[in-house]
């Protein structure tokens, strides 16, 4: 926690996973800010943008990570219905500046003025963070900081894809990728009333799979994942959240007539579609990217309600590095948390 002289610990990264622990002054909140003593903070595949140096800059240090939660211990000027000592959390949306063009339509997750922690602002690998009021979510007492992290970002990911769907009760969803995201995307999809399926490659997750709320398990390395769901009378909705855009390439042609992929996944390789997996079934694909504040209360609600939790691995923030480079392997099961009080 910050210490007692006004500094606090963050980890910086410049250029390619150059990670220093530095000691920093507290900053003082400006106007529409408050300050957040950090509790718990997710670790993201996004955080790669700014520790594999993929920023416009990366010779300028940056504190990764998105997935924060902590208590407010200072407010700046403007701002209204928070106080010092309240829970709350900021994900991947820094919070909108409501003056912009997409703003001024209601659309705040375009915002064109919205600071993206870890990336354009500074961001949870630290002790202190500040953030705009617009950004904040109330977290629910019956949810720790460490379940509530990854929620805020995976979380709300997959609660706002899954909300796509037009299709009635009990229809098919499928999850493409059972790791960070897919694994909260089976709970929600279950919890929401749906059949679900898993789509994975190798057996190996089919027993998690089934035990987070999958009604059927398609291993893609020995079929084809859009053969298996036609067989199953097809998709309604199909959320794909591998890194890899071949791998997504047989799904669309699983879905029902009228039914969605929606994709959350970035992967750095284009999506090959056929046409006439869109044009016949009117079947089409888009993208999905988060939600808003208030959207991710409504997320954490509906999951403190129906038992919906990442499964997590904990880690002190000092091995902060070693968090990020475990996350990327892919060998966490299946998100790793930082616990900034350690």
């Amino acid at each position: 926690m910050p210490s007692q002289n006004g500094s606090y610990r963050a980890f910086e990264v410049t250029g390619a996973r150059k990670f220093e622990l530095v000691s920093r002054r507290l900053p003082e909140p400006a106007a529409r800010q408050v300050r957040i003593r950090v509790e718990a903070c997710g670790v993201c595949h996004t955080d790669a943008v700014a520790a594999e140096g993929l920023r416009a800059d990366p010779s300028l240090p940056m504190v990764p990570g998105h997935e924060i939660v902590g208590v407010i211990d200072a407010i700046g000027d403007e701002v209204r219905g928070w106080r010092i000592g309240e829970r709350v959390g900021v994900g991947f949306l820094g919070g909108q500046c409501g003056e912009c063009d997409p703003c001024r339509r209601g659309d705040f997750v375009n915002c064109a003025d919205q600071p993206q922690l870890g990336i354009t602002a500074d961001g949870g690998y630290a002790e202190a963070i500040l953030a705009r009021s617009s950004g904040l979510v109330r977290v629910p007492e019956g949810v720790s900081s460490v379940e509530a992290a990854p929620l805020l970002c995976a979380g709300l990911t997959m609660f706002k894809a899954l909300q796509q769907i037009h299709g009635r009760p009990g229809a098919l969803v499928a999850i493409q990728g059972i790791g960070g995201l897919g694994h909260l995307g089976l709970q929600y999809a279950a919890k929401l009333g749906y059949r679900v399926a898993a789509v994975a490659r190798g057996g190996a997750k089919a027993e998690a799979a089934g035990s987070l709320g999958a009604d059927h398990y398609i291993d893609s390395s020995v079929t084809d994942p859009g053969a298996a769901l036609r067989e199953l009378g097809g998709a309604a909705l199909i959320v794909a959240t591998a890194t890899t855009g071949a791998s997504m390439a047989p799904l669309p042609a699983g879905l029902a007539p009228g039914g969605r992929m929606v994709v959350v996944g970035a992967a750095p390789d284009p999506i090959p579609v056929s046409p006439a997996d869109l044009i016949f079934g009117s079947r089409s694909v888009s993208g999905s990217l988060t939600g808003t504040s208030i959207e991710n209360e409504d997320n954490l609600a509906f999951s403190e309600r129906h038992g919906i939790s990442p499964m997590v691995e904990v880690m002190p923030l000092s091995r902060a590095p070693e968090a990020y480079a475990r996350m990327m392997s892919g060998r966490a099961r299946f998100r790793i948390v930082l616990d900034a009080a350690a």
